[in-house]
């Protein structure tokens, strides 16, 4: 199989070296509007490179999307027109309309698409979906998610993020629906600006929170914030009628408790998202290759992605408006 990559920023690169492992894969083509990078890459993975994105398609079996945001959609729509099975980070797009024309563009071409929603390949999360699905958890009653980065992202990237919600959180968002079966039916959002006044200049926030009610009737709280001193925290808690169970929580967990006797913050917290979710990430693309090959289905299809972006957007008219909002509200 040859898989061609489509951008090697941070997520190009860390793809590309994983298809350049996995047994299928006979040959790893990039192609990057930075051609000197495109090769750098290149050379350090064993892969080659092609100038543009249209000998690409007409090279390879299938495509890895990891350009710039902005692409996604032109690009599975590209993709899709040239029948290639099809992996894409998220997200499709910012906008609901243009995402919902891409969704249609995939079903009427028949591509297998998969989106980047590496949380459903994480052994944490995929751990609580089955104790979900097995009936362990019992009835749900709540689950607190925590979503915190280490440090806030440089200024230039916050006009093109589509705010806290949808940049960030949209990963909670899917994970919730992964994990619990349920939709989110109902969102009640708030955010400010707390320490970092570069988001109030482009009409975003660096601490958020949200409560979701969910369709089986359990309730979700969310916290998000752009910054944390001790590194970079991720969680999922599961409180249910036969046990509660969390995500997240092992020695590099950036949380110090207080409670006498217990150990200090962990000095090896991660850093990153790269690190938090390396082995998610090289499953994710393992995940991919067979999807390709046609031995599997998509794990995380476009419609799963306009779902969890139709949930990020009502939680931003809620912020905006000041109420509660039903996800059915946003088209």
């Amino acid at each position: 199989m040859r898989v061609g990559v489509i951008g090697v920023g941070r997520m190009g690169q860390t793809h590309a070296a994983t298809l350049g492992t996995i047994e299928d894969v006979d040959q790893v083509m990039i192609t990057d509007v930075d051609l000197d990078r495109a090769g750098k890459v290149a050379a350090g993975v064993g892969a080659r490179t092609v100038p543009t994105v249209e000998e690409l398609l007409a090279s390879v079996d299938a495509i890895v999307i990891a350009a710039a945001s902005s692409a996604h959609a032109d690009l599975i729509h590209a993709s899709a027109d040239a029948g290639l099975p099809t992996f894409c980070e998220k997200p499709i797009t910012l906008d609901l309309d243009t995402t919902a024309e891409v969704v249609e563009h995939v079903r009427r071409s028949g591509i297998a698409l998969q989106m980047g929603f590496q949380r459903r390949f994480d052994a944490g999360f995929r751990a609580a979906h089955d104790l979900v699905v097995d009936g362990s958890l019992g009835v749900l009653y709540v689950l607190r998610m925590a979503g915190h980065d280490p440090a806030p992202p440089h200024e230039e990237y916050i006009p093109a993020s589509g705010g806290i919600f949808r940049d960030f959180s949209v990963h909670d968002f899917d994970a919730l629906r992964f994990v619990t079966g349920q939709e989110t039916v109902e969102v009640f959002a708030d955010g400010a600006v707390l320490n970092f006044p570069q988001f109030e200049r482009y009409g975003d926030v660096d601490t958020a929170v949200a409560t979701l009610r969910l369709s089986g009737g359990a309730f979700g709280i969310l916290s998000v914030t752009r910054h944390d001193p001790l590194g970079y925290d991720i969680r999922m808690e599961l409180l249910g009628s036969g046990d509660s169970v969390v995500v997240g929580w092992d020695p590099r967990l950036p949380l110090r408790s207080v409670e006498p006797g217990m150990p200090p913050a962990p000095t090896d917290a991660y850093e990153n998202f790269q690190q938090r979710f390396a082995d998610a990430y090289r499953a994710e693309m393992v995940a991919f290759v067979d999807v390709a090959a046609g031995r599997a289905e998509s794990a995380c299809t476009a419609a799963d992605a306009l779902e969890a972006m139709r949930v990020a957007v009502a939680c931003d008219r809620s912020r905006a408006e000041h109420r509660p909002v039903l996800v059915g509200e946003v088209a």
